[in-house]
This record gives structure tokens, C-alpha cells and sequence, in this order.
């Protein structure tokens, strides 16, 4: 699958002090593709403090993401994802974009460019790549942020035709949050005239384990922000996007798709 036999690649992730699930899913995600491919993978990350997702901590988290690709590329990583889909939609429509191109221009001025992926650019791309112009969606967040999270998809031309907000205020309550419901959750939202569901809108409400049943029950493709983000990643490596476990975007359907563009 690859013109680099067993060549390991260093994974960054810029995270929410609270966040613990992305070091899992995403690890998780690779680590399932190490079955199926010789690439090797490591993980390496670097933390922004946030404890309740409000927008004030969003704000003041966002302006840690710089030191945080500084501190990755220290470590020379081959690619950096941001992990924290609401903090880059409650900075504006299009964000991702201009997260994206600094924090990869803050790498370059430390002698270790390297891509970079945020988990709300990833979203966005994976959906596109799907196809899917119309989608329903799953997010722990309060409301309002979740209303955002909308408006951002529908920005990009990604319609949600329904959606749940399980108003979540901690993040640790979200990490915590039962994903044996989420396809519950997903089979009561109004989406058969939907393309594709998002089972989680937050990289840290799990939902790895589910993703595969739920496309059995809904039978249409079902992703998360987690598995966009490996699937960005994978192509931003230059790498077949396939991971075993992960639903029909890592099936290998769309393995070599083109990364989107910052």
C-alpha cells in the first residue's frame, strides 16, 4: 500500500487539557490499519487548557494552538491535528482554514514543517468526500454551540437536517458519555433524507466502537470528527486512507482521496 515499507510516522495532536479520547481513537484507528498495512505509527501530543467548553475557554484555548504546534514540531511530528472541533467553529465560519495555514506556517518557521489537519476542516472534507450534501448529527454541546456547529456544515454547503445537543457542559461528562446510546440517539433524529450521520460532531464524545452497527442500522455511511481527522491525516501524509473498524470513509472506498485544501 505504500512506497515505504514499514516506515513509522510521528502523529501531533493539539488537544484540550481535558481531552482524553481522541489519545485513544485516533491511536486506536491507526493502530487497526497496522493490521493491514505496513505503515508504523507513534503518537505525540501537546495540551491547551480547557475544562467546560464555553466560548470564553474556546477563545482563550484557540491562542495556546500556536505554542502548541511550536512544541510538536520540536518533536519533528509529520503531521498535526487539532483536536477540538468547537473551538475552531466558535472562532468564525471558514476558521479551519486560517488555523489550518498558520499553525502549519508556525512548524515551517521552527525548521519542521509538517501539515495540518483541524478536526473541524476534517469534518467538512470527509462529509464532501462522501458526498454527503445533506447529513444529520449528534453533539454533546450546549445549544447554542451546537446551533454553531450547524451554521459552520451549512457554510461549507452541508446541510444538517436535524440534530441532537446533549448539552454536556464538562468535558470529562462528555469523554464519560455512553456511546452503546449514540445509535439510539442517531435512529430517533429525522434522517432518511440524510446522506450520511454524524455520530459525534466532538472529537471527545467516543464513538469509534458503535460507528460500524450504526451504519447496519441506519444503512447509510456514519462518521465522526475522530475518524475525518484520521482520514485527513492519513492523506495528509501522502498514505491510503484505510483503517479496519471504522466505517465506510476508512473502508478503503476512499482511500486515496485528495485532501482538502486549507
Amino acid at each position: 500500500m505504500s512506497t515505504h515499507p514499514r516506515r513509522t510516522y510521528r502523529i501531533g495532536q493539539i488537544v484540550p487539557s481535558s481531552n482524553v479520547t481522541m489519545e485513544t481513537e485516533i491511536p486506536a484507528i491507526l493502530r487497526a490499519r497496522e493490521g493491514v498495512a505496513p505503515e508504523r505509527f507513534t503518537f505525540h501530543s501537546s495540551r491547551m487548557r480547557m475544562t467546560h467548553v464555553t466560548p470564553e475557554q474556546l477563545k482563550a484555548m484557540d491562542a495556546d494552538s500556536d505554542r502548541c504546534a511550536d512544541e510538536l514540531s520540536d518533536a519533528r511530528v509529520d503531521v498535526l491535528g487539532y483536536a477540538c472541533l468547537v473551538a475552531i467553529v466558535s472562532m468564525g465560519l471558514g476558521y479551519h482554514r486560517e488555523s489550518e495555514l498558520r499553525l502549519a506556517g508556525r512548524t515551517a518557521a521552527n525548521g519542521a514543517p509538517a501539515p495540518v489537519v483541524t478536526s473541524a476542516g476534517a469534518l467538512v472534507h470527509g462529509l464532501h468526500t462522501l458526498g454527503a450534501r445533506k447529513v444529520a448529527l449528534i453533539a454533546p454541546y450546549m445549544a447554542p454551540l451546537t446551533r454553531m456547529v450547524v451554521d459552520y456544515l451549512g457554510h461549507e454547503g452541508i446541510e444538517v437536517l436535524d440534530h441532537a445537543a446533549l448539552e454536556i457542559p464538562d468535558n470529562l461528562d462528555v469523554a464519560a458519555h455512553d456511546p452503546a446510546r449514540l445509535p439510539d440517539i442517531a435512529a430517533a433524529l429525522e434522517h432518511a433524507d440524510a446522506d450520511a450521520v454524524v455520530l459525534s460532531a466532538c472529537v471527545q464524545m467516543p464513538s469509534l466502537g458503535v460507528v460500524e452497527d450504526a451504519e447496519q442500522r441506519l444503512g447509510k455511511p456514519v462518521v465522526s470528527a475522530a475518524i475525518c481527522t484520521a482520514h485527513q491525516m492519513l492523506r495528509a501524509l501522502g498514505l491510503p486512507a484505510v483503517a479496519p473498524g471504522a466505517g465506510h470513509l476508512l473502508s478503503g472506498a476512499y482511500a486515496d482521496a485528495p485532501i482538502g485544501e486549507a
